[in-house]
């Protein structure tokens, strides 16, 4: 998780990503943020991220971020 949300306060540092679940909700994500997050945690956890799997409840949020990881990795 923590490495999640050091890619994230990459993106957007003045984001609290402990407590935010609405980054994509209010829009603090737009689309480069989403490919740029993609690439980030498809290199450093070794996972491919599906097109299915890019949907809004998976990033909006570290936590459901970190589940989708998670779920992936299990997958592989």
């Amino acid at each position: 998780m923590d490495i999640i949300i050091e890619i994230l306060k990459d993106l957007h540092p003045e984001v609290n990503y402990e407590t935010c679940n609405t980054l994509i909700d209010d829009k603090i994500l737009d689309s480069f943020d989403i490919v740029t997050l993609i690439s980030d945690l498809s290199e450093e956890f070794d996972i491919t991220i599906p097109v299915e799997e890019i949907k809004p409840e998976n990033f909006n949020s570290a936590k459901s971020l970190f589940e989708m990881v998670e779920r992936l990795m299990d997958e592989d």
